[in-house]
């Protein structure tokens, strides 16, 4: 017998009541059709994205066509479930998942020439999301209404619910709302306002062109109707729908996080997909590197502080583009800006602007977001010429010139996307994690990875390697070497940066400091470039990548800015090379560790780069040059006595480097151009990258404090104010290498000297 139920009466009068309203007849929209099963919905399992995290938790990356955060519905706040069913399904808890009233409701509104009212519920717009298209018809209104009544009969309220809270489509690639507040407020839905909970609530009506990246009025109206909603089902009251209203929202750029770290998001990509294949980017796996968060925005941060410095030290090259705008100032020309700049990528430092108006007193422009700004004085300084009346055409800045503006205070300044590009990498020399690693000044415009992937001369940066292979053929710290010009058997004559020499001899401590390349290619003569390239290897850099001349002591062979880290993480930790490591874990969605990289090895004496003593003594001639020499500015600028390091600038400044350590943390600095050419004829690694490497030094070391300098290893010596191998201490160390007399020998201590000894301080 047929039995007349509530949901078949539900479902009998929403079919009426539709046909009614599209004047179809019942019979033509309950017309036979094939129903898809509702296992999705029944047995749902989300598509979660591959997601990328650093050490300490912070998300830098999410991969995959769909960005969510699947959040249980006991922890969705109860605030955001009462918005969405104020606006969208009121009556959510009391119908079958039909609602006959709404549908009424909506027919009357349209037949009558009311506002067009919404008559889907929760589960019919689940429904229709999971299982259907939405495309508008007879039949597929059908099915819809059929299928929502199937799934009330399988699932209890509270599980639809939570299923359309992480599902539905909220614009910007976000499904659910925990993963859309992410993307347009960059918090957690626990850290929501009233005014933000409302903005989110209304935007599943229309998610792609009414959010408030799209369209931020679009989304305001929206959001002021959801308050009324609020407000009219008693959920708030006229007070607080005024002070959310008045809130202004800080809407979070698209793709801004609050950690900027691109390039190792793609290296941990590129990880789990060769091992798991392109369903890695469904099915929930999370990666967690070994970055920490503060050091790697502060690596980010400080990495294009330093870039568009030096990028301002050289002339302002012009507009990127000019657009026509409308005459006048009204509406007509906001909308020709904001056409013209939609195609182009607006940046949260270096913003988009089109100039509305430009004399030499002062230019007024409008960003990509619509706001107006004015610049003048100090700001426009850089940019002078360019408003000039007989400023060349591909220079001036007149009405509708895009140029690009920063925010220095209170005041816009005119500035430019740089040409030089920059890596900054700094990891733990104990265990060789990677905790920041920045590959280009900006990833969207240039994903190659200069810290991994650029083979770059290091200049001077290869010294101190170079001095180390030296202690080990009798060269020590007092050795006095000459500071005269030199002449290869070949011909070859190389100079001192700036042509400055002492003319004398001049010991390998200050050498070093000095930065000496006449100093430096007698070491290596004397060493020999086989020794020295053998050397090399110790420390993790390729043998056929070096020459096999003097021209290695000017760092002219190739190196990465990773090798380069980890070379003086070595000297750093006493003497190992370490392992880097970027990917810490790959964990799966149900939470099994599917990957973890190995603990650091551990260190022996069987498993050493290079002597004890020997990278004490690489790092004691290290401090002199952040003392005394080209880094200088090192310790007086942080205050810091623990910090070592060296720079190295190639011919005509192609290549600028600082590479140095704290105990704690090695980190290496390169400028240059993505195709090799001069960053300058005034730029220098004392200039142009060790003002990011103690940029970034000094944010990262923050609160940690001086480290005592560590005590001589056994197997060192003190002979006159300077260290040596303990073995020399009778004579037969190398005093001297000059011109006049060649290679000087020392010979036993003599009774002065031993007193000396006995008396020193």
């Amino acid at each position: 017998m047929f039995l007349f139920t509530p949901r078949r009466r539900d479902l009998l009068a929403g079919l009426l009541v539709f046909g009614a309203c599209l004047g179809a007849t019942p019979g033509a929209a309950a017309s036979p059709f094939e129903l898809p099963p509702i296992d999705r919905i029944v047995q749902y399992q989300p598509k979660l994205p591959l997601q990328v995290f650093t050490a300490d938790g912070v998300e830098i990356a999410q991969f995959g066509s769909e960005r969510r955060e699947y959040v249980p519905l006991e922890r969705m706040p109860r605030l955001l479930q009462q918005a969405v069913l104020a606006v969208e399904d009121t009556r959510f808890h009391e119908h079958g998942g039909v609602d006959p009233k709404g549908m009424a409701r909506a027919a009357l509104s349209m037949l009558t020439g009311g506002r067009r009212q919404g008559a889907s519920t929760i589960t019919q717009q689940l429904v229709r999301t999971m299982l259907l298209t939405h495309e508008f018809s007879v039949e597929r209104k059908a099915k819809e209404i059929v299928l929502a009544l199937r799934v009330e009969d399988a699932l209890p309220k509270e599980r639809i619910l939570e299923i359309y809270l992480n599902e539905i489509y909220l614009g910007q690639r976000a499904y659910g709302f925990a993963a859309a507040s992410r993307i347009y407020f960059g918090k957690p839905l626990d850290g929501l306002s009233l005014a933000e909970t409302a903005m989110l609530a209304g935007l599943p009506q229309n998610p792609h062109y009414a959010n408030p990246v799209t369209n931020l009025e679009r989304a305001t109206r929206r959001q002021h109707i959801v308050l009324e909603r609020m407000r009219a089902t008693g959920l708030i009251d006229e007070a607080q729908v005024k002070k959310a209203k008045a809130e202004k929202l800080a809407i979070r750029p698209p793709g801004q996080r609050p950690v900027q770290a691109a390039h190792v998001a793609e290296m941990a990509r590129r990880v789990v997909v060769e091992r798991f294949g392109t369903e890695a980017y469904s099915s929930g796996i999370r990666v967690i590197t070994s970055l920490q968060a503060a050091q790697q925005q502060a690596a980010h941060e400080a990495l294009q502080r330093g870039v568009l410095a030096q990028d301002r030290r050289g002339p302002w090259r012009g507009p990127e583009a000019r657009v026509a705008l409308p005459a006048g100032d009204g509406p007509a020309v906001q909308e020709a800006v904001l056409d013209a700049l939609k195609g182009q990528r607006d940046d949260e430092q270096l913003r988009l602007a089109v100039v509305l108006e430009a004399n030499p007193k002062g230019v007024r422009a409008q960003l990509a977001g619509g706001e107006s700004i004015t610049l003048q004085g100090e700001g426009l300084r850089w940019a002078r010429a360019a408003l000039e009346p007989k400023a060349r055409a591909g220079l001036k800045i007149e009405r509708g010139s895009v140029i690009r503006v920063a925010r220095q205070g209170q005041t816009w300044v005119i500035s430019q996307w740089p040409e030089a590009e920059a890596a900054l990498v700094a990891l733990d020399p104990s265990t060789g994690r990677v905790r920041a690693l920045v590959g280009s000044f900006d990833f969207t415009r240039q994903p190659f990875n200069h810290a991994t992937q650029a083979w770059r001369q290091p200049g001077s940066a290869i010294k101190p390697l170079l001095y180390s292979a030296a202690l080990e053929s009798r060269i020590m710290p007092g050795t006095r070497v000459d500071d005269r010009p030199f002449t290869a058997a070949n011909g070859w004559s190389p100079g001192n940066s700036g042509g400055q020499m002492q003319d004398a001899p001049i010991s390998v401590r200050e050498a070093l400091a000095r930065s000496s390349n006449l100093v430096s290619v007698r070491l290596l003569q004397e060493s020999g470039t086989g020794r020295g390239r053998e050397w090399l290897t110790r420390f993790g850099l390729e043998p056929q990548r070096q020459p096999d001349n003097l021209t290695l002591a000017l760092g002219t062979g190739q190196v990465t800015p990773m090798q380069m880290a980890r070379a003086y993480a070595t000297l750093s930790n006493g003497g190992w090379l370490p392992e880097v490591v970027v990917v810490e874990k790959i964990i799966g969605a149900q939470g099994k560790v599917l990957f973890e990289a190995p603990p650091p090895a551990e260190r022996t004496e069987d498993n050493r780069a290079i002597p004890a003593r020997n990278a004490w003594l690489s790092t004691d001639l290290l401090a002199e040059v952040t003392r005394s020499g080209t880094a200088a500015s090192v310790q007086q600028r942080l205050g810091r006595s623990d910090l070592y390091g060296k720079t190295g600038t190639t011919d005509k400044a192609f290549d600028a480097w600082f590479a140095g350590f704290h105990p704690s943390l090695a980190a290496v600095v390169w400028v240059g151009h993505g195709s090799p050419r001069s960053l300058g004829p005034q730029e220098s690694g004392s200039r142009t990258a060790l003002p990011i490497w103690t940029d970034f030094m000094g944010r990262a070391l923050r609160g940690v404090p001086v480290a005592a300098p560590a005590a001589a290893p056994p197997g060192l010596g003190r002979s006159g104010d300077d260290w040596i191998y303990s073995e020399w201490q009778d004579g037969g160390w190398i005093t001297e290498i000059t011109d006049e007399k060649g290679v000087q020998l020392a010979g036993p201590p003599t009774l002065l000297d031993a007193l000396k000894e006995l008396f020193r301080p």
